[in-house]
């Protein structure tokens, strides 16, 4: 059964390369275009990891993680966040939050799959 991955960004050409990178190598794909939809996403189903912007209108993605990691079904799934943002900071706010890997915009597909690879168990 293939893993389904959550992309939340408000950006539809993003979501959609992500998506294109992440079908391609089997997986399934459900995407949200901010934090807030993202929550409505998290129904039950089974999420095996998130992919998430940090810069969003409604509900940034720190946000969101943090909010995710409050719900028992989903409190230990993976987070890769995918942003502009290179700070330091940034970065120790988002692990805070719970994200376990930073990739920088614009980012290649094969360390997109390298990322998903290493959070994603068989």
């Amino acid at each position: 059964m293939a893993k389904t991955i959550l992309i939340v960004d408000d950006s539809a050409s993003i979501r959609q390369v992500v998506g294109l990178t992440l079908k391609g190598a089997g997986y399934d794909i459900v995407d949200a275009v901010d934090g807030k939809d993202a929550l409505t996403k998290l129904d039950g189903r089974k999420i095996n990891l998130v992919i998430s912007d940090v810069n969003m209108p409604n509900m940034d993605g720190i946000s969101f993680v943090k909010q995710m990691k409050t719900m028992p079904a989903y409190k230990f799934t993976p987070v890769i966040m995918l942003t502009t943002e290179g700070s330091e900071a940034m970065k120790r706010d988002g692990q805070a939050a719970g994200a376990k890997a930073w990739v920088v915009k614009p980012f290649q597909p094969a360390q997109m799959l390298d990322a998903v690879s290493k959070l994603i168990l068989p």
